[in-house]
This record gives C-alpha cells, structure tokens and sequence, in this order.
C-alpha cells in the first residue's frame, strides 16, 4: 500500500511537471521561433518566455527576407482566454516579472506581448524603411496568432495604449476573425500628418474656460520673455547635450505651442500653471516639467524614430495653433514640423490618406466586437475613432480623463458598464476591480 502510495505521488508530480513543461516543448517545435528564455513572474502566471519569432520582412513578397521579432508569453494555461498586447512601440517592459495587464486578471488570461516591428528588439538588418506599414504589422500579429491559436485554445483578446489601441484597430479591420474582442485605449483615428481637429479640440474643449485662458495667458508671457528665458534653455540643452534640426529659437517656440497638448495629455492639473506675473525662474521651470526640449531633440526622439515614419506614412499627427502667438514668434509657420524635426536623414515620406480611410469605413460596418476607451480631456480624443451605435460596439469616455485613462480609473458607473458588455461578448464572469 505504501508503495502504491509513493508510486502514485510520483506520477502525479510527474503529470504536473509535464503540464508545466507542455508550452515549452510547443515552443521548442516551432521551426518559426529562433530562440526561447524563461524569465522570471508574478505567481499569477505559471511560466513566462522570451521568444524570437521569424517574421517575414514584407508578406506580399517573402523573398525579399525576414527579422526577428521579440514576443513576451506569460502562461496561464492552454484552455485560458489569451490576452494579447498590440504594442505599437517596444514591448520590453513586458518582461518585468510584476507586469500584469489590467484585463489578464479580469479575465483570468494568459499574456502575450510582442514587440511593433522596427522597435525595442524587433529591427531588421539591413534597414529599409519600405516595409514599415500597417499591413505587414497586422500581417506580424496574425502569423504570431494563428501559430499559437496551436496551443491556446480560449478566446483572445487583443488590446492596446494609444498607438498601440490604432494597431489592434488595424489588425482587427485586416484580420477580423483573428480575436473575439478588441480593447483599444485612447487610439486616435488620424486623417493627416497634421490632422487639424486637436488645436480646435484644445481651444475649446478641455477644463473650463478661465483653465484654458490661463494656459494661453501663460504661453504669451513665455514668449514675450524669449530674451530672458532663452538663454536659460540654451544652458539647459548645452547641459544635456541635445542637439537639433533646426535653430534654438524655433525649439523654444515649439516647446511653447506643444504646452497645452503636453498639459492636457497627461492630465496635469491647470492649478500649478503659473500667473503671467509669476518670476522669471517660475515660468521657465514649469515650461519644461510640462513641455521640455528633450521632445524635440535628436536625442530625445531616437527610440521613436519609427513611429515618426508611420506617422508620415499612415497614422497622421496633430498640428499646432500658432495664430493667437504670432507675434511673438520666431517662425512664420509651425506646419510641417513632423517631417523636418523627426523623420530619418534622408528618407522621403508621403502620406497615404487610404489606410485611415479604410479603416473609417471598417467600423461603419464591421460586425468586430470592439470596446473603445477615451478620456474626455485627452487631445487625442479630438480624433477618437467615430462609433455607431450598434450592439458590437461600445465607447466609454471618462468624465475629465486623460491619456492615462484605464478601467481600474473609470467611475464605478463606467466600469460596471465594462464588465457587463465584457460580460456578454465572451460569455463569463469578469472581475473588474
């Protein structure tokens, strides 16, 4: 009996074993995935791998090579939904052992974060910027579902933080039947470089009046001040080491135009705005805690790089208001700042207004079940994607919110709102925080 016992004991740890190894011996025979790491994790996942996916550089013409591209799997269990991250930027930060999506717990998921192409571990070599498209993107996360769909067998999830919200947008309109459920938050919808509806949005939509009078108040001193605040932030720059495309003048302009989209993004209270009596020193510290020059710097942008090319390319921007400040200006026009401050050296970009376009008319008829989150405050809601009013939609807008609006943060009215919609498209409880 006590053998039988010791005999059963160690074939139940040996069944557990093997159950813990099943996602790694799935990975290990996958001729796609070049190399796999275990990292460390919170207990709420079992397992959690570094993987180097082979991805085709350009899926219309798979002779011209491919990349690896990093994607980050945190496991809890094959027959688990599968949250997965779209991020549109480097996803390095999901290999931190804490990293938990808020909608992982909520839906007792497994993770998969990858990197965007051309970010954090996911560049090409060489590199040639043509095959930096919201097609072949999309075309990324589709190979990377369909090969794990293998494995996973529970519904997905796909979701993602502004840029990273237009790329789960974007793989949705091109590979619709790939998820159950999209969760983008705060993803613009762009129609240009500089798309125009976010200086209206910011003249009048955020805070109070009085709030928005006090910015541009504060604004017009900073400029009127250029000779005293100058060579403040010449010191500031020297002391940095940031350099430029352009001359100190038009950075200090473009830090004063970019302050109230900076302000109202991050949701920075418009309390800590100075008078325009306020020093000197004042005016210029709170300047750059809001809108700095590092953003404008060689320097400051080289990680973002890629995204500037996008823009260019199809995702569009936001322009600036220069008209109540001109005379006070160094430049006659700020537009087309994006291409001659960030694009690399010697590439030519032209904007393709079809890849917004189409997405537009995707979401006038698509039946995708999409769940928007928007923060009322946030500039980039001036180009919120348009929502109809169908059963496969919703749109939460928090009263006041930023680009930092989450659920864990919407009113409880909001969240509740969530869950059930949650609720109801994947057909199981959710627990919302």
């Amino acid at each position: 009996m006590q053998r039988f016992i010791v005999l059963l004991s160690l074939l139940l740890l040996s069944a557990v074993a093997i159950s813990q190894n099943t996602l790694r011996v799935f990975l290990e025979n996958q001729p796609e995935i070049k190399s796999i790491e275990q990292l460390a994790c919170t207990s709420f996942f079992t397992k959690k791998y570094k993987v180097m996916l082979e991805q085709p550089l350009d899926y219309r013409h798979p002779e011209k090579g491919t990349f690896l591209q990093r994607v980050i799997i945190a496991d809890k269990g094959p027959n688990r939904p599968v949250v997965f991250i779209t991020e549109g930027y480097n996803g390095g930060y999901s290999e931190s052992a804490n990293y938990i999506n808020e909608l992982s717990p909520m839906l007792e998921a497994n993770q998969i974060c990858m990197d965007h192409r051309y970010f954090g571990e996911s560049w090409p070599e060489p590199l040639n910027w043509d095959y930096l498209t919201v097609r072949n993107a999309a075309a990324d996360h589709h190979h990377l579902i369909k090969l794990m769909k293998n494995y996973y067998s529970g519904k997905w999830i796909s979701t993602g933080i502004s840029k990273g919200g237009q790329t789960a947008v974007y793989h949705r309109w091109l590979y619709p039947n790939d998820v159950e459920v999209t969760v983008p938050y705060v993803a613009p919808l762009n129609f240009g470089v500089e798309d125009g509806r976010h200086e209206p949005f910011i003249k009048t939509i955020p805070g109070t009046a009085a709030q928005r009078k006090k910015i541009e108040n504060f604004q017009l001193e900073v400029l009127k001040n250029r000779a005293k605040l100058l060579p403040k932030l010449e010191a500031l720059c020297r002391d940095k080491n940031y350099t430029f495309r352009v001359d100190l003048d038009e950075v200090f302009d473009l830090c004063v135009l970019e302050y109230p989209f900076a302000l109202w993004q991050w949701g920075r209270l418009t309390d800590h705005v100075p008078e325009a009596n306020a020093p000197i020193d004042q005016l210029f510290e709170h300047l750059m805690l809001v809108s700095g020059p590092s953003y404008f710097a060689i320097e400051g942008h080289e990680g973002y790089k890629s995204f500037f090319v996008q823009a260019a390319r199809e995702l569009g921007y936001y322009g600036y208001d220069t008209q109540p400040f001109q005379a006070f200006l160094s430049i006659k026009t700020a537009k087309g700042y994006l291409p001659r401050l960030f694009l690399p050296k010697k590439i030519q970009v032209k904007y393709q207004p079809k890849t917004a376009k189409a997405v537009g008319r995707f979401i006038q008829s698509t039946d995708a079940k999409i769940l928007f989150i928007y923060g009322e405050w946030d500039p980039w809601s001036a180009s919120a994607f348009e929502v109809p009013q169908k059963q496969n939609f919703l749109k939460v807008v928090k009263p006041g919110g930023s680009h930092s609006t989450r659920i864990a943060n919407l009113p409880q009215v909001q969240k509740q709102l969530v869950k059930e919609t949650l609720e109801r498209w994947l057909a199981t409880d959710i627990q919302v925080p």
